[in-house]
């Protein structure tokens, strides 16, 4: 599956849209230097196929590529970062 994953900044979200379902990352900015992802959601129509994890991935991809601190305060970026160590390092907690 190729995935088209836009960030949302008005929405502050990571979107991506398959077969008319939307799925995302919501995040804030803390401050200047750190980001926080609040919430990863899936339809239940798009769920078990990795979106999430795509998702979470691409999420973090900007973090690193912007220099920020992230705060996983999703329970599901939180599983992730701590299932991938190369992400480990970007956790501001």
């Amino acid at each position: 599956m190729t995935l088209d994953i836009r960030n949302d900044e008005a929405g502050s979200r990571f979107v991506a849209t398959v077969d008319g379902h939307e799925a995302y990352v919501a995040y804030r900015s803390v401050d200047d230097k750190t980001i926080e992802y609040r919430r990863t959601f899936v339809p239940t129509e798009l769920r078990g196929q990795g979106l999430a994890a795509k998702l979470v991935a691409h999420a973090l991809g900007y973090a690193r590529e912007h220099g920020f601190s992230v705060v996983p305060t999703c329970s599901y970026v939180r599983s992730y970062v701590d299932r991938n160590p190369e992400f480990q390092d970007l956790t501001a907690v």
